[in-house]
This record gives structure tokens, C-alpha cells and sequence, in this order.
């Protein structure tokens, strides 16, 4: 690791540092807050809820105990209710890229955001991998990423009276096309090769009627280049399938063509791997370099099931084998959240309001 600048931020300190901020890391959090270990998330993601919220938000999930019913959104909202009590912190939008084993055995890491950590204990929850947003194969068009490009609805811009163009055909290009043209922009064009959209029946209902009214276009093709004018980003150009080519103006672009997962750079850590998944005992859920764990998709063993539950399992094991390595000194004896005066201290709960 580069060592930091005199005037960068002092490392942030914490028992555990857990990568993956999906369902499964985020019950880590809770099972550790239950076993007093402090713990700090790196996530890629800009926001909580990993392939949980990106990939199925809306979509139904039946098979978590005890809920006969629920949607990715809900299940994540619920799980961050859970750890509400043991204000974790969350570091978003970044990834880890740098990890180097300490003399007292602990680990110094590093994000690509510049964040500094010293943790005791990684555990890696990241699911089937660090998504990345699929990206437009157009030269020179990340100088505009955060400004006038963005890989996800940038809701926080104010697109009345812009140009907007929208790269991709699936649920969050159809829903942010609807809201852009809601939002009074100037134009809304929607670009993909195909003129076929992933989206429920509501909003291409919605979106076919904005089509034939002319509050968004479609253009049949794909982005080739680029123009600028006066240092700002200023047209998509587009090979279309007809064989001619457009050049798009806009003052916002949105790339919307879904996710990635890639292991990245995890697969740097020196860990035990078998088809770019983690191996781990199924004991504490320890990879081959003590002190990193590894639960949930990433992670592989005989029997291994890629369902949230098998991850909540493992989570809670892993918790433990992480009390002990923290705490070698003290006993962890298994305490029960129904009749544990210390657990309801921790996690705020009053029994005598619910007696």
C-alpha cells in the first residue's frame, strides 16, 4: 500500500471489516453488533442491498423464514431496521483495492475512494462479485462520468429543460425515460439496437404512450463516438441499424445496461479459489488466509446452496469464529434475544414496554 499523505485522514479503526453490503453482509453486521464486535461496509454499489436491490428490487422472494412473502426492496429496508441499534458505517460507491496483513496479525486496507482501514478480522459477503455497471465502449466518454454521464437514474440531477439520452432497454432505462419525460426535460431518447424493452406491463403501456406522443424517441443502434463543445460533453453518436449515423445532442446521458459481477480485485488476496469463488472452512467460514472469511454466493464448500438463508447461516458461524479472534480472552457463550437482558441492552430494546 502507497503510504498516505501527511494531510490524508487517520485510518478508520473497527473489529470487523465486512465487503458486500447485500442481505448477507448486512446480517453479519447484526450477528457481530450481537457479539459486541464493532464492524464498518465497503460496498461498490452506491446504495445498500447488493444483486438483492439491483436485480430484483420489486420482485417477489418467498422463501425467507418466517415472511411469506416479500420483495428484494423490503427485505433489505428490513435488514437495515435490524442493524439500525449498532450505527455501523457504510462506504458506498467504492471498492476495496488494497489489503496488506499487519505485524500484530490484523490488516490494513485501502478503496479506490481512498478510505483507509485497520480491521482485525474481513469477512467478504460480496455475493457473485463487485458489480460494475456495463459501460458504453465509447472513447473518452469517462470524462464526463459524475458530471454529465451516470450509471444509474441520476435522480439528484435536475434533468427540466435538459437533453437527456438513455443507453439501455431494461426496467431502469424504461422507468428512468418515464420519469425524465414526467420531469419536463427538453428531449428524451432512448438508445439501444433493439427495439425490445424489459419492463412490466404498466410502464411499457406508459411507455408506448409517450413514444406515440412524442415526449421520447427511440433510436435503433449503438453509440460509437462522442462530440464535445466548450470543454462539456455535447452528443452521443450512434452507428444505427438502418447503416446511418446519428449524432444525439444531450446535456445528460444516462447508461443504463444493468450490471456486472466480477470478482475483481479479490481475486488479488491471495485466497484459495475454486472457479472464482472463495473456499472456506464450513466450521467458522475462514478462507485460506486466517483472519478473512467469506460467506454467501461468493464462497464455495461441499454442499454449498446459493440461497439467503444458507448465507444467514453461515454469517452466524462466522460471527462467532470472528468473537473469538477478536476476544480470545473472554468466553462467547450463546445468549438467546428472547431472555438476554445483555442482548436487549445492545440492541435497545425496552421489555418492559412490551410486557
Amino acid at each position: 500500500m502507497a503510504e498516505p499523505q501527511p494531510d490524508a485522514p487517520a485510518p478508520v479503526a473497527t473489529d470487523a471489516l465486512i465487503v458486500g453490503a447485500g442481505p448477507v453482509g448486512l446480517f453479519e453486521v447484526f450477528e457481530l453488533g450481537l457479539l459486541e464486535i464493532s464492524a464498518q461496509v465497503v460496498d461498490s454499489l452506491p446504495q445498500a442491498g447488493g444483486q438483492c436491490l439491483e436485480l430484483y428490487a420489486d420482485k417477489p422472494i418467498y422463501d425467507i423464514p418466517a415472511l411469506p412473502f416479500c420483495t428484494g426492496r423490503e427485505l433489505v429496508e428490513r435488514l437495515q431496521r435490524q442493524i439500525a441499534p449498532f450505527a455501523t458505517g457504510f462506504h458506498l460507491g467504492q471498492q476495496v483495492s488494497s489489503v496488506q496483513r499487519r505485524d500484530d496479525g490484523g490488516f490494513d486496507v485501502g478503496t479506490d475512494a481512498g478510505t483507509r482501514f485497520t480491521a482485525k478480522a474481513i469477512v467478504v459477503a460480496a455475493g457473485v462479485g463487485s458489480f460494475q455497471p456495463r459501460r458504453l465502449k465509447v472513447e473518452g466518454l469517462d470524462r464526463w462520468r459524475e458530471t454529465q454521464t451516470f450509471y444509474r437514474d441520476a435522480q439528484t440531477v435536475d434533468k427540466k429543460a435538459q437533453r437527456v439520452v438513455i443507453a439501455g432497454n431494461g426496467e431502469a432505462a424504461v422507468a428512468a425515460a418515464l420519469a425524465s419525460a414526467e420531469n419536463r426535460a427538453t428531449s428524451v431518447t432512448l438508445v439501444h439496437r433493439r427495439d425490445d424493452f424489459e419492463a412490466g406491463s404498466d410502464e411499457l403501456a406508459r411507455l408506448a404512450a409517450a413514444r406515440a406522443a412524442g415526449r421520447i424517441d427511440f433510436v435503433a443502434g449503438q453509440a460509437s463516438g462522442c462530440t464535445e463543445s466548450g470543454g462539456r460533453l455535447a452528443g452521443l453518436v450512434v452507428a444505427c441499424n438502418d447503416g446511418t449515423t446519428q449524432t444525439l445532442p444531450l446535456d445528460v446521458l444516462l447508461v443504463l445496461l444493468g450490471w456486472s459481477p466480477k470478482l475483481g480485485p479479490i481475486a488479488e488476496w491471495g485466497l484459495a479459489l475454486e472457479r472464482k469463488q472463495v473456499v472456506v472452512d464450513t466450521e467458522r467460514f475462514e478462507t485460506s488466509v486466517p483472519g478473512i472469511y467469506a460467506v454467501g454466493d461468493v464462497n464455495v464448500y461441499p454442499g454449498k446452496r446459493k440461497l439467503i438463508v444458507c448465507g444467514f447461516h453461515e454469517a452466524t458461524l462466522a460471527a462467532f469464529a470472528i468473537a473469538d479472534r477478536v476476544h480470545p480472552e473472554r468466553a462467547q457463550p450463546l445468549l438467546y434475544t428472547t431472555t438476554s437482558q445483555k442482548l436487549h441492552r445492545l440492541l435497545g430494546v425496552d421489555t418492559k414496554a412490551r410486557s
